[in-house]
């Protein structure tokens, strides 16, 4: 069965905002942090760090 990777990252995002229950300012700032810094300048030399 293939799951497609955005449906994966809302099940798992969705059970960790329900159990861990962090305050949903820090949910944004990380959300959106990301989607930021995946159009950066830093993306390359983030993926060199993560696929190591």
């Amino acid at each position: 069965m293939d799951v497609p990777l955005w449906l994966a990252l809302v099940v798992v995002g969705a059970l960790g905002i329900k159990l861990i229950r962090p305050p949903w300012w820090l949910v944004t700032v990380l959300l959106l942090g990301g989607f930021l810094l995946a159009d950066s300048l830093l993306a390359p030399v983030i993926d060199n760090v993560i696929s190591k």
